[in-house]
């Protein structure tokens, strides 16, 4: 299987998971991401105790690609601190708009490096930055 398969596999797998699909018992923030150009909606719950990510839950639909981009989020960010996670979204943005180093955020963003190949197409950026847009407003959200 050639990458370019395996990151495909990995979005279709993602999009579907129902893991990661679901409200968070005791959220500290619940927010509401929007796409209208796609049609993309989610509410992002997350809960953070000490500093810490202690659990994240979506719900909502929208595009192949946003769904995915939000479940491997979540698999990536769940236990990290809110300076890691901080860390981790602007790499991801970064990578986004292919201006990442490949190598480090294929270190750093495990199985969220699928989306890289979003950066070639204009059309499907916002669908792919949708749910860490929404995390980053929540984590900002969050006293130091």
């Amino acid at each position: 299987m050639d990458l370019k398969s395996l990151y495909s596999q990995i979005i279709t797998e993602n999009s579907r998971a129902a893991h990661n699909r679901r409200p968070v018992p005791g959220a500290t923030v619940s927010l509401e991401g929007n796409n209208p150009t796609c049609g993309d909606d989610i509410v992002l719950q997350v809960k953070i105790e000490n500093g810490i990510i202690e659990d994240l839950g979506f719900i909502g639909s929208g595009c192949a690609i946003s769904q995915a981009s939000a479940s491997l989020m979540i698999d990536l960010i769940k236990g990290k601190t809110v300076e890691e996670a901080k860390g981790l979204v602007d790499l991801y943005l970064r990578m986004i708009k292919g201006e990442a180093d490949e190598k480090e955020y294929i270190d750093r963003l495990e199985d969220c490096s699928a989306l890289a190949g979003v950066a070639k197409v204009p059309a499907r950026v916002k669908c792919a930055v949708l749910a860490w847009h929404t995390l980053e407003d929540a984590l900002n959200q969050q006293p130091d």
